[in-house]
């Protein structure tokens, strides 16, 4: 378990802060992230990775020559925001173009997906790939599906050291899409990582047992079985590599290989080795040659017991970019010189802020009313914060509740600032979204930010908005979030409540409701949806694979939200001046 640690909602950020102040050599500090200390030459293509803290030395760890440019580092288990990740871009940026590269997990794609699309508008030319490895999380025939976990390593090195030979941005990312169809990973846990603050692991094993195909965000293996030996553990893991080879690698025998053997966090470096000596001694039986292997802790899991194995099946191209020299924090080989480039070790900060627009006194009192919802919001994930990890752990990572409340604080904070500031209702609740997006991460900050967002524009900031505008924005809110995420009614996340809650919330404000007790109505049917999602079996997100273990519990995301518009009825439905 996590041991050292002050207030767990800022232990992300402060570790990033001692990382860079160790590290000055290699890395400087920016807003979200950290980025080399000398910058790249001009015109060379940036390649930016990133993800949630709690897997050192991804990401962090992996900038420097030879390897990432920058890298946007999110909360414990959460992706960075698009605003963390367009920063971070910016700085690494010399003119030859940005790409984005991340783990396949939704919360990932959508927040680079974003900061990718908003980086085009601004005229710096970037792309996005996301590194899909982990053959447990989904079958062949749903490749994109499957999650990103220590195949990042190789697949990032290859299109760094493309990078760094000064190939094209479309070149780079030929190089990284083509290292991702390439490689393969499988791994193994005895036990659970237990997040800071937390006084519990996120999944346990029972004694003598182990989990099979486990994530790399505490997510419960796929299957358990009993705990092999050394030997035993090494032949299951490559036996579950060579069973499954990549498309134009038609058999193992001849092949060569980068091999990876990655501790998650709590199994020894003695350990690895004894597991490695039969892994290399299986591939060599199998007529495969390993190149330049790597045994050690690469992407981790904070404290997880477990391992994986990964294989990235070389040719000529991604051999040389293998073994190309690098030189970052935690990862090292051979011959790599920092490219020449006018260093900058002053901290990016944040982007100016705007001037406010103008407002009228009907939006601005509406903007107290968006203060007071956010505030009862913030109030209701803190009371519930725990139970929705607890929920959230049943199938997925159990971050849900850390998130939330690290988003609905932000928000309140900066729905505060917005409308003390004279702020109308639009500008108020739009600045609580960029807040929620930027400080929650991973999944459900995206969505949120667009909910919010969406209702927002609805609102404005000049007029009294009614009943049926608030219905209107809820409305666009459930739109934009399933265009963004992808979700539908029944697929076990949120859009689950969102959808019932708007499309009730429309027919009574039709019928000539008040919003109050139009409110009242949707949130009863929000509750009612969010209880029945315990009989739906995920689709989507990283609770696909643990359909069984879902069975019986409500969504994290559904619940919460249900949650949430009942705590706002209960702002619209109090007196006026209360």
């Amino acid at each position: 378990m996590t041991r050292l640690f002050n207030d767990p909602a800022a232990f992300a950020d402060e570790a990033l802060e001692g990382f860079a102040l160790a590290h000055r050599r290699w890395v400087r500090p920016v807003s979200g992230g950290v980025v080399r200390s000398v910058p790249a030459a001009a015109g060379q293509v940036a390649v930016v990775i990133g993800g949630g803290s709690g897997h050192y030395p991804a990401f962090s760890g992996l900038v420097g020559p030879g390897l990432a440019h920058g890298a946007a580092v999110g909360n414990v288990f959460a992706s960075p925001s698009a605003r963390q990740i367009r920063t971070v871009a910016k700085s690494a940026h010399t003119g030859g173009g940005v790409l984005l590269m991340y783990g396949n997990y939704a919360g990932d794609v959508l927040h680079f997906g974003q900061a990718a699309e908003q980086l085009n508008a601004e005229g710096v030319e970037t792309r996005c790939v996301a590194v899909s490895d982990d053959i447990s999380s989904a079958a062949v025939g749903d490749l994109d599906k499957r999650r990103g976990i220590a195949g990042d390593l190789p697949v990032f090195k290859a299109a760094a050291a493309a990078a760094e030979e000064g190939r094209s941005l479309a070149e780079v990312v030929r190089v990284a899409r083509h290292a991702n169809a390439r490689t393969r990973s499988f791994g193994i846990a005895f036990g659970g990582c237990t997040l800071p603050g937390a006084d519990h692991p996120l999944f346990t094993v029972p004694e003598g047992r182990m989990a099979v195909g486990l994530g790399i965000h505490g997510e419960p293996g796929i299957g358990e079985r009993e705990v092999p030996s050394a030997d035993e553990a090494a032949e299951l893991l490559v036996s579950s590599l060579l069973a499954e080879l990549p498309e134009g690698v038609a058999e193992a025998r001849g092949q060569r290989a980068a091999v990876i053997l990655n501790g998650l966090g709590n199994v020894k470096y003695e350990e690895l080795f004894v597991v490695y000596r039969q892994v290399a001694q299986l591939l060599t039986e199998a007529g495969v040659e390993t190149v330049d292997p790597e045994v050690g802790e690469l992407v981790t899991s904070f404290d997880m017991a477990g391992v994986s194995l990964t294989l990235c099946w070389l040719d000529e191209e991604l051999e040389t970019l293998w073994t190309a020299g690098a030189d970052t924090p935690a990862y090292r080989k051979g011959d790599a010189l920092a490219s020449a480039g006018p260093a900058d070790a002053a901290e990016q900060t944040d982007e100016a802020a705007e001037a406010l627009p103008e407002s009228t006194d009907a939006s601005r009192t509406a903007a107290r009313t968006a203060v007071a919802a956010l505030t009862a919001i913030r109030d209701t994930v803190d009371e519930n914060a725990e139970e929705l990890g607890r929920i959230d752990a049943v199938a997925g990572d159990g971050d849900h509740g850390i998130g939330m409340r690290r988003g609905s604080e932000a928000a309140h904070r900066a729905a505060v600032a917005a409308a003390g500031a004279g702020a109308g209702a639009g500008t108020t609740v739009g600045a609580a979204a960029d807040a929620w997006s930027d400080r929650a991460g991973g999944t459900s900050g995206a969505l949120w930010g667009v909910l919010l967002h969406a209702v927002a524009a609805a609102l404005g900031d000049t007029d009294k908005p009614g009943a049926r505008t608030v219905s209107d924005g809820v409305g666009e809110a459930s739109a934009a979030v399933r265009r963004l995420g992808g979700a539908e009614v029944g697929d076990k996340t949120m859009v689950d409540v969102l959808v019932p809650f708007a499309e009730t919330l429309a027919t009574a404000t039709a019928e000539g409701e008040a919003l109050a007790p139009a409110w009242d109505r949707a949130a009863t049917a929000a509750e009612a949806a969010a209880k029945a999602t315990a009989d739906l079996v995920p689709r989507l997100g990283r609770a696909r694979p643990h359909v069984e273990r879902s069975l019986g519990t409500p969504d994290a995301g559904a619940h919460s939200l249900a949650l949430i518009v009942r705590a706002v009825h209960g702002v619209l439905a109090a007196p006026a001046g209360h």
